[in-house]
């Protein structure tokens, strides 16, 4: 350190700047090849440029691919540099399952980026960890269970949702339209049932200001400009869309907190309405009895409910507006599709308990979550402690990147894992079988919390008489194989569909 500051003290020089650079070079070699040497040997892969790391070698648009292409070089466990930070990429089925369920304890807590870590502070339950998340978590289960998450409840929810859907559908007559707000409306909606016990109307213009913000922000996350932020925070005054994200999230937060309000001034803890009520009759207790200093704050509430809405919305969203893109470009499937639910359904509202008789339908539904693909990278994990994986060292708090589309796409589990073959889900006699690889909502300690009620979501959404028997999907323009699957996708959390692709003519 002595060399250093003599460095620093004297007068800048190109000898002087050379160098520190040529000092810091050094020390940065002597130090990654020590740290391997040390423990064990660490998974192999791509030598990185001192702070660059391998970022000149990932497409940030798409970098899941690149990791792939990384994985038939390295296997299925391997090190890149995103920019200063090492990340360990878990490839492939077998890999992803056994670090997440059989060593899912080390490999249980949330890698939380620069972005998340300064919008969430470790309140909430997507990007936390420790013992609030735990407790956030586990009330978050056991309350929207008790409102009907995945229950009889969600179902009503869910059909009466439906039914708004159609009434916008039909209002375009037959003319192309945008899917995008109408889709992501709805999914709120259900999740506004749940969390404040009230829908709200399409036309309201917070609720559609706020849908609309945090579909921005979820896009806007996912842009070369916030993953080099997550980088080099230094950058972040400079970055439009930073800003913009933070205007977006104080908006909706601001847009919660006086819904919470409203709701805490009529509360009464005999009858809660939803999950917000059954928060703040939670923290009232807890108050009541002397423990001022819980976990049931205002900043866990504000944050879990934005987690849920973020995780609930355009995940579901997205995967439905894929659905319709899918039938427009496979008629001979729609029309198989239609042809099922017409004969086991009818003219009648379909129900989950029709999913055993919809073998194909069901098929289809899977098949598109899984080729949407549209958590790709899933969210970062973060090794709770120093593990010994599949001969590899990793050192606790190292970041951790389980690769859904390795495992949706996995040549050994799938017969044809590029395209949409709704077989893939069918045994010889046409019923429906599962897959142990099917693994969308990711798997373990964190695993989705809301998987139920995007699986009832989706079935419903699909198999609801009216969309399937009143609309004909078609793509409007031309979408020839040469450009599937990519289709004007962009990258962020979720894998976004842009609004050329997702127009629908009924």
């Amino acid at each position: 350190m002595s060399l250093m500051e003599d460095l620093l003290l004297q007068a800048p020089s190109t000898v002087t700047l050379l160098g520190a650079v040529l000092f810091l070079l050094v020390l940065y070699l002597l130090s990654s090849s020590s740290s391997s040497e040390e423990h064990g040997k660490e998974p192999p892969g791509p030598r990185p440029l001192p702070l660059l790391g391998n970022i000149l070698q990932l497409d940030l648009r798409r970098p899941y691919q690149t990791l792939c292409e990384l994985s038939k070089k390295y296997g299925s466990v391997f090190t890149v540099h995103i920019g200063p930070r090492k990340v360990v990429v878990l490839a492939g089925y077998k890999t992803v399952k056994q670090a997440l369920v059989n060593h899912a304890e080390e490999f249980g807590d949330r890698g939380i980026n620069h972005l998340f870590s300064e919008l969430n502070k470790g309140h909430g339950i997507v990007f936390a960890n420790g013992d609030s998340w735990k407790e956030m978590r586990r009330f978050a289960l056991t309350n929207l269970r008790d409102f009907g998450m995945g229950k009889k409840a969600s179902e009503e929810k869910i059909i009466e949702e439906v039914h708004y859907l159609i009434e916008v559908f039909e209002e375009h007559k037959g003319k192309a339209f945008d899917t995008t707000q109408a889709m992501n409306y709805a999914v709120s909606n259900i999740i506004c049932s749940i969390v404040y016990g009230s829908r709200f109307d399409y036309s309201d213009p917070r609720f559609r200001r706020s849908v609309d913000q945090a579909n921005e922000s979820i896009r806007l996350g996912g842009s070369i400009s916030i993953q080099l932020y997550n980088m080099f925070p230094w950058l972040g005054p400079l970055l439009k869309n930073k800003t913009l994200i933070l205007k977006n999230i104080a908006d909706n937060k601001g847009e919660m907190k006086e819904l919470v309000r409203g709701l805490k001034e009529t509360l009464n803890p005999q009858m809660c309405r939803g999950f917000v009520d059954s928060f703040l009759v939670r923290k009232q207790t807890l108050e009541e009895s002397g423990n001022m200093n819980s976990h049931y704050h205002t900043e866990n509430l504000i944050q879990t409910v934005a987690n849920l809405f973020a995780a609930g919305t355009d995940t579901t969203g997205t995967t439905l507006r894929w659905g319709l893109l899918l039938m427009a470009k496979y008629p001979d499937i729609q029309d198989r599709v239609q042809e099922e639910i017409s004969r086991v359904i009818g003219s009648r509202q379909a129900l989950v308990e029709d999913r055993k008789n919809l073998p194909y339908t069901d098929a289809v539904i899977h098949e598109t979550q899984r080729l949407a693909n549209i958590v790709p990278m899933s969210i970062p994990h973060t090794t709770s402690q120093d593990i010994t994986f599949q001969g590899y060292f990793i050192k606790k708090g190292t970041d951790v990147l389980p690769l859904l589309t390795s495992v949706l796409r996995d040549e050994s589990e799938w017969k044809s894992p590029h395209t949409f073959n709704p077989d893939h889900f069918l045994d010889e006699e046409g019923r429906f079988v599962k897959k142990d690889a099917f693994m969308p909502f990711s798997a373990g300690r964190r695993v989705c919390l809301g998987e139920s009620l995007a699986r009832m979501e989706l079935f419903l959404f699909y198999c609801s008489h009216a969309v399937f028997l009143i609309f004909l999907f078609q793509v409007v323009g031309c979408v020839s194989e040469r450009v599937w699957p990519g289709w004007s996708s962009s990258f962020s959390i979720v894998l976004m569909l842009s609004s050329s692709s997702s127009s629908s003519r009924s």
